[in-house]
């Protein structure tokens, strides 16, 4: 089995990136699941049913969320219809919408599940223990196992790639975007990134206008977060090839932008 997942699409550029290569990168790697973060597709904050359902018209077959995953009000509406949609499942019981879902391709299951981390984010459920039962509740019906974990710190995404290593097919963190160089296979044969990094604006700073970024740091003051509707874009993704025990063989990262361009 081999996955494409694609980080965190930040507004109508990284909606754009999406619609310009994600059909190019399916031809070229031939993916049998595309999975994207899809926390911050609707002007940077949530995302609509309009926008999910133009994604999967796109070829994106699942979507991950995140700590905007409410962002957009109407979120509410369809939430717990979108079966192919799940958020963080360390949320508190009564948030709308699934933490894991199963995705059947052919004669494969593909368990995929959504956490949020905790340090310098919101306070919630602590996403190791619903992690431990979220697996052992996958376990009995699939090996391929497959983790976005939204989280702030490389520490908490390291600490959470090792604890679940050799449980699941791969661990991937989204939220900072920025994709890191630390892409790896660990030891019992979970792929690791600790963070795959953003589909979106690429000169801006974290997909948001530059500009009031760099007043807020200079001046201490708040700021209107801007994010731009056209400009150079970038796309950052992972390859990840699982063998018939759902465990890695390969995790390659994908960076397309003008100083990286598309290659085939």
């Amino acid at each position: 089995m081999r996955l494409l997942f694609i980080g965190d699409i930040v507004g109508k550029v990284g909606r754009e990136a999406i619609t310009t290569y994600l059909s190019r990168l399916k031809q070229t790697y031939r993916p049998t699941v595309t999975i994207v973060n899809a926390e911050n597709a609707a002007h940077g904050k949530g995302l609509t049913e309009k926008i999910y359902k133009d994604l999967l018209r796109e070829g994106v077959d699942f979507m991950t969320m995140g700590n905007h995953t409410y962002g957009q009000r109407q979120i509410y509406d369809f939430i717990d219809s979108a079966n192919r949609m799940v958020r963080p499942a360390n949320f508190p019981e009564e948030a709308p919408g699934v933490g894991m879902r199963f995705i059947q391709i052919n004669e494969i299951k593909l368990a995929i599940i959504n956490l949020q981390g905790r340090a310098f984010m919101q306070d919630i459920d602590d996403p190791f223990k619903k992690a431990d039962e979220l697996i052992n509740e996958a376990k009995k019906e699939t090996d391929y196992i497959f983790v976005d974990f939204h989280a702030e710190t490389t520490s908490e995404k390291n600490a959470m790639g090792w604890y679940l290593d050799g449980r699941v097919s791969a661990v991937v963190g989204t939220h900072t975007h920025i994709q890191t160089s630390d892409d790896r296979i660990l030891p019992h044969g979970t792929g690791y990134i600790t963070d795959v990094g953003m589909t979106g604006y690429y000169d801006g700073i974290l997909g948001i206008n530059r500009d009031e970024v760099i007043q807020r740091f200079i001046t201490s003051l708040p700021q209107r977060h801007v994010v731009p509707d056209d400009g150079r874009g970038v796309l950052s993704g992972v390859i990840i090839d699982l063998d018939k025990e759902g465990k890695t063989t390969q995790i390659k990262r994908l960076l397309i932008n003008e100083d990286h361009p598309f290659q085939i």
